[in-house]
């Protein structure tokens, strides 16, 4: 058997990360590439294709081995991404999925990109005082905007980070809820808390809650404050009315930081033309120092049906009703 290409790794087990646990990742390039694949030793053996085909595979093992050697496990939503990067010879793009991350030095693990807009996000969050995450629901805009905000509160960057959302039912009445303030609030910020567990302990988000380096709060609750030096996340900002977006965007104090997300196909207003997220983006774009970053199907990080889910709805919202 002839092979047109091959590509060495530095050692089998090298080899084992990159192909993935029973050469699941092995056979995304081999669907990605049209060619059949064979391992041999710490070698890659591609049994078919043109020079082109020969390229693409050489610079996509070369990325994935740089990804591998920083600690990052090699997923399929990684693969695809750097793949599209190779192919349209965007190597800017390469090099920005290769050198963002956000380093959490109390878990230890840091929370890489899966996707060329993950990564723009995370660069937004860096240079950037205020940017906007819209798309639709498991692209990992709140995710990353978590673990950046812990980030920047572990590491003393901000002095506290401020959890928010408006308080909407998302069709249908919940009636009277139990509980002190706090219990009537978490079922609404649980998403938020949920992104929070999964990056740090229990435990450590008790102490930074005791000690007032968490603040979780309804919307409302922000008229009239001044937040400095603080990171505050408002999240579901589709549900925000005109007035409430402005109200929120002009709390920012000195040395603050604020990332508003939200998905604009998921609006519980009574009204789309009252969403405050759709006005925002619409007279705010020209602000050089306010980032906009948009997510889209692809971006989605959960089960892959999902993505499909997003995708049937999408060309759903674009047919004319008949």
């Amino acid at each position: 058997m002839t092979h047109n290409a091959t590509v060495v790794l530095n050692s089998q087990s090298l080899l084992g990360e990159v192909c993935g646990v029973h050469d699941r990742n092995l056979m995304i390039i081999e669907e990605l590439l049209g060619t059949r694949i064979v391992t041999r030793g710490n070698e890659l053996l591609l049994e078919s294709g043109d020079e082109e085909t020969k390229r693409v595979l050489i610079r996509l093992v070369e990325e994935l081995e740089a990804h591998v050697r920083r600690g990052e496990t090699p997923v399929p939503d990684l693969i695809r991404a750097i793949h599209s990067a190779v192919i349209n010879r965007e190597e800017h793009k390469a090099d920005l999925l290769r050198s963002s991350a956000i380093e959490l030095s109390v878990s230890g693990k840091p929370v890489f990109p899966r996707s060329i807009t993950q990564a723009e996000y995370i660069r937004a969050m860096e240079r950037h005082d205020m940017v906007f995450g819209i798309g639709p629901a498991g692209t990992g805009k709140t995710y990353l905007a978590v673990a950046y905000a812990l980030r920047e509160v572990l590491g003393r960057q901000k002095r506290k980070l401020v959890l928010t959302r408006p308080v909407v039912e998302a069709g249908e009445s919940l009636g009277f809820l139990p509980g002190d303030f706090t219990q009537k609030i978490n079922p609404y910020l649980k998403p938020l808390f949920d992104a929070m567990e999964d990056l740090i302990s229990g435990e450590l988000v008790q102490k930074l809650e005791s000690s007032n380096m968490l603040e979780v709060a309804p919307l409302a609750y922000m008229r009239g404050r001044s937040l400095n030096n603080c990171f505050v996340i408002l999240d579901e900002a589709q549900n925000t009315t005109r007035e409430q977006m402005k109200m929120f965007l002009t709390r920012i104090g000195e040395n603050s930081q604020a990332v508003i997300t939200g998905d604009v196909t998921q609006i519980d207003l009574p009204s789309r033309n009252k969403c405050g997220l759709l006005h925002a983006a619409r007279v705010l774009r020209s602000i050089p120092e306010i980032r906009f970053t948009y997510f889209s199907a692809e971006d989605v990080q959960r089960n892959p049906l999902v993505q499909k889910i997003v995708t049937a709805y999408e060309s759903e919202t674009e047919q004319p009703a008949k």
